[in-house]
């Protein structure tokens, strides 16, 4: 496990994953991507809940634009396979997982928390898919995933207008199902009140 893309933790036997850049936006890189892939595989060996995060600033700031302007045809449909075997590895991990979200969820990384089990939301969290705005679409599952929790309408307007959407709302539509104050603390008390 790579302690510059992401660190690992324990709290009272639950597993938690904290992404972590230099910068701080927690971008999904090629390399994060594969790691984090081989970490979720790893658990997998030997699993129990999960808990995904970031900081407080962001949870992701999504896939890395400059990686993605490089790309070409044959690339970007690797590319696209890759983050699609890590957001089916985190949605078949057998234990639960949650996406615990502060700051800025946006693009592949509302794709990262989408492919998660549950979502607990801080106030300040904000989610959005800023790729029409950019002429992109992800091509990780979102378009598939986000529809399914909060209705076709709505991810229409997510995805098209590029609207992001505040945590009280997200709350409001089912793209989570709480929003607490440390969304850490209360993902880890739902997993210990639930088993």
């Amino acid at each position: 496990m790579s302690p510059s893309l992401f660190h690992p933790d324990d709290h009272n036997g639950v597993s938690i994953l904290r992404l972590c850049s230099e910068d701080g936006t927690n971008r999904l890189t090629r390399a994060c991507v594969l790691s984090l892939t081989a970490a979720i595989r790893e658990l997998t060996q030997d699993p129990g809940p999960l808990v995904l995060t970031g900081n407080a600033k962001f949870f992701s700031a999504g896939a890395e634009l400059r990686e993605i302007a490089a790309l070409d045809g044959p690339s970007a449909y690797e590319f696209a396979k890759m983050g699609q075997t890590l957001m089916r590895a985190l949605e078949e991990f057998p234990a639960r997982v949650y996406a615990a979200i502060s700051g800025y969820c946006m693009g592949g990384g509302l794709d990262l928390a989408l492919a998660c089990h549950r979502r607990i939301a801080s106030p300040d969290a904000v989610f959005g898919h800023r790729g029409a705005a950019l002429g992109l679409i992800t091509g990780w599952g979102g378009t598939q995933r986000l529809p399914r929790l909060v209705g076709k309408a709505v991810a229409l307007e997510m995805f098209v207008a590029a609207e992001k959407i505040r945590a009280t709302r997200a709350r409001a539509i089912g793209l989570v199902e709480a929003v607490a104050d440390d969304p850490v603390a209360e993902a880890v008390r739902r997993i210990k009140a639930h088993g």
